[in-house]
């Protein structure tokens, strides 16, 4: 059994993660939670097909575009994807999908110098992920997870690990990490508060209006 097709019971109690297995350990973690008013597998599905160019707010498109400055005045402009789908494993240099346990967890990552002002990607395959330790790297691990919260609606996490291979990295690191935290922070929620949008106009589309009513399902709060 691989770790991206894991079958799992939610009767039998916790589960482990994947994200525990892959990246035990890390130099920073954080973490944002949402409750969803969609059953666990539609808000997995909505997390798996999530489309990250989809997850806007105006600190966000901000924020984004001055992290981009440096490459745009560097070199020619590059064309921006058309999508970057979290079950396709994000779609970008360096990053791909770590493994899956089913209607519960699915986790993506990269190997990069991401602190730099132009970010340099290293393609590491999913096998190779957890014992790479090549000095003047960082790896990323992060997931989404599901799980059941009450009768009818879910719990979504969505956690994000860093760990870097050597001091020198893990010093320049530090100082890139205290000033974008907060910026990382508002990635994760905006990205859950899609995620669970279209979760619950999933659930409303799929439950007809008599059982819609008696769950408790409403219209989805806008993005």
């Amino acid at each position: 059994m691989t770790t991206s097709e894991i079958e799992h019971d939610v009767s039998t109690g916790p589960v482990p993660l994947l994200l525990d297995s892959l990246m035990p350990d890390s130099d920073v973690t954080i973490v944002e939670h949402l409750v969803v008013a969609a059953k666990p597998a539609t808000t997995f599905r909505a997390a798996h097909d999530l489309d990250l160019l989809t997850v806007r707010t105006p600190l966000l498109t901000s924020a984004m575009w001055i992290r981009g400055l440096p490459t745009r005045l560097g070199r020619s402009p590059v064309a921006a994807p058309a999508e970057l789908v979290v079950g396709n494993g994000v779609g970008l240099p360096g990053w791909g999908l770590l493994g899956e346990q089913p209607d519960r967890e699915i986790v993506f990552g990269a190997v990069g110098k991401f602190w730099q002002p132009d970010i340099v990607w290293r393609d590491v395959s999913a096998v190779d992920f957890t014992g790479f330790t090549e000095p003047g790297w960082g790896k990323i691990a992060a997931n989404f997870s599901v799980q059941p919260y009450g009768e009818h609606a879910a719990l979504l996490s969505y956690e994000c690990r860093t760990l870097t291979t050597d001091a020198t990295s893990r010093r320049r690191f530090a100082r890139y990490w205290r000033l974008i935290k907060p910026f990382v922070g508002v990635v994760l929620r905006a990205s859950l508060r899609t995620v669970g949008a279209n979760a619950e106009a999933n659930a409303l589309r799929s439950t007809p209006a008599g059982e819609r009513r008696s769950a408790g399902l409403s219209s989805p709060t806008a993005v």
